[in-house]
């Protein structure tokens, strides 16, 4: 039986959603700062290890995986202050918002990715017996 991974398609809408979430939110700040442009990256990185994930998704979502791993760990310092939003008091309520968001959508990617890879054993052990 035949199983195609759609990890490498999800991860390129994750990062084409991270990208138009950068952009948008450099435009929201009046391009004030480059930073804004994080989510931006990050998603870029991501589309483009999903390309690659498509002619070898083992390679290309891992790296993808680490990426994200990294963009959750450089945004959880904004995500912590996120009270601070909601009190009216944050410094950078676009930065803390845009980087809650870019958390969430980076997390629910790793969490569907490490699903993917336990599916995976479990077809190949299928395959194997």
């Amino acid at each position: 039986m035949n199983r195609t991974s759609t990890m490498p398609r999800t991860t390129i809408v994750v990062g084409g959603i991270l990208v138009v979430l950068g952009v948008a939110s450099y435009i929201a700040t009046s391009f004030a700062s480059w930073t804004a442009l994080i989510p931006a990256i990050l998603g870029a990185l991501l589309v483009v290890f999903g390309v690659v994930g498509i002619s070898r998704p083992k390679l290309g979502v891992h790296i993808a995986l680490v990426v994200a791993l990294a963009g959750v760990g450089g945004t959880l310092m904004n995500v912590v202050k996120i009270g601070d939003v909601f009190a009216g008091t944050a410094e950078r309520p676009v930065a803390v918002v845009v980087s809650a968001i870019t958390f969430v959508l980076l997390v629910a990617y790793i969490v569907l990715g490490v699903r993917s890879f336990i599916q995976a054993r479990r077809w190949k052990q299928e395959a194997a017996a």
